[in-house]
């Protein structure tokens, strides 16, 4: 596309003040965006981090993507307020200042939990209005789809479930608002199938379209290895939905390889323990998403044993760029994103099954991790998703074009 855009992220949380890997699917988005010319600017929320992290993080890094911390002397109590109210109420009034300021041809709301709820999809003047569901937060007030926390939510208990996680009820759910404002919104984006039918199966009935995670096109790393003895490898938060308590017993006396986990999350000490008689379960901590590349090259297979509900599963493709394979339990939309390039399982006893298999049959690991690849070249690089990705903000100008009687923006030829 030749006419530069100008977007604008709106997000609670962006790295470096950011958990998990949301923060750096949207500065992944923002990072292609510029490369390909256009301007991107990310508003989120310093005060919310800072809300739920001890951790005084550095500035973000200098790079050509313009970053606008939103950061109030009222500290904690500002993302309250906007999870109570489902708007941004201390700073209202510097968005409204912003998004008059400044022209906008695109406005993507990410997740906006604690930056301002559905109130902000009234910010953003004429731009065209996009939101991406990175989580379930539209249909459940814990984002995650995750009853009690104990169980996958199959109907909804939502008062109960909030109470059980401690959070305050959010009022605003129960008044329409969050319908109302949707309306606002030009189109719903959901990063699986799964997700989307989700999302309709919870009641949010407007339509949503496909727009997946990705990854730059990388060859595999051809560093030395990282970890001395043949291992699986396990990536991601610790909590109790990632599932990987019931991966560990495997590791007792059923395989021989060991088993490395990379992250850290409110489940780490209860994980340490449980496998403190197990020389063979090495936890690393948290490690850097560059650094990342080298144990995924180096793995034997890559578990995914989530036992909640993903929007996607980007830990699999990590690995399948890798051309590394990988076995996941069959939830959520990991069925979609493995297809036949890797293993799924319902039992641990087939968890443990395909380890064993995975550990010793060398021609079956290399045909899974050749397939993967190729799946991942078919379908998650880069510039395979972010033409999906224009295409789809190009047929929701026009069609907003068409319902308001008003001309089709000039870049949307280009788009097409």
């Amino acid at each position: 596309m030749k006419t530069p855009l100008r977007f604008c992220f709106v997000t609670t949380f962006y790295p470096p003040y950011s958990f998990g890997g949301d923060g750096i699917d949207i500065e992944r988005l923002a990072t292609a965006l510029v490369a390909r010319g256009h301007h991107v600017t990310v508003v989120y929320d310093e005060d919310a981090f800072e809300s739920l992290s001890d951790a005084r993080p550095a500035a973000p890094a200098a790079t050509s993507i313009e970053v606008i911390g939103l950061k109030s002397r009222f500290g904690r109590l500002s993302p309250l307020l906007s999870h109570q109210f489902g708007y941004p109420v201390v700073h209202g009034r510097r968005l409204s200042r912003l998004f008059r300021d400044r022209p906008f041809d695109v406005v993507m709301f990410h997740n906006v939990s604690l930056a301002g709820g559905p109130g902000l999809f009234g910010f953003g003047g004429d731009a065209l209005k996009i939101y991406l569901a990175h989580e379930h937060w539209l249909v459940c007030p814990t984002h995650v789809l995750w009853r009690h926390d104990r169980e996958p939510c199959s109907g909804r208990q939502c008062l109960r479930c909030v109470l059980h996680y401690r959070r305050p009820p959010q009022l605003w759910r129960s008044t329409g608002s969050l319908e109302r404002q949707s309306r606002r919104i030009d189109v719903f984006l959901a990063r699986s199938e799964f997700s989307r039918d989700a999302h309709r199966r919870f009641g949010f009935s407007r339509p949503i379209e496909i727009f997946p995670s990705f990854l730059p096109e990388t060859e595999a790393s051809t560093r030395d290895r990282p970890h001395a003895r043949p291992y699986f490898l396990i990536a991601g938060r610790l909590e109790r939905m990632k599932g990987i308590h019931t991966v560990i017993p495997a590791f007792a006396h059923s395989v021989d390889a060991d088993l490395v986990i990379a992250g850290d999350g409110a489940q780490a000490e209860a994980l340490r323990a449980l496998a403190s008689d197990n020389r063979r379960v090495v936890f690393l901590g948290r490690v850097p998403a560059a650094e990342l590349d080298r144990y995924y090259h180096h793995a034997l297979a890559v578990i995914a044993p989530q036992l909640g509900y993903e929007t996607f599963g980007l830990v699999l493709i990590e690995a399948m760029r890798q051309g590394t394979p990988v076995i996941a339990r069959r939830i959520g939309p990991f069925p979609e994103i493995v297809g036949d390039a890797g293993l799924l399982y319902s039992r641990d006893e087939e968890l443990t099954t395909g380890l064993r298999r995975l550990e010793t049959d060398e021609g079956f690991r290399s045909d899974l991790g050749r397939r993967g690849r190729e799946r991942f070249l078919e379908r998650w690089t880069e510039s395979i998703v972010l033409d999906r990705y224009f295409n789809i903000l190009a047929r929701a100008a026009r069609e907003r074009a068409a319902a308001r009687g008003g001309p089709v923006p000039a870049w949307v030829a280009e788009a097409s």
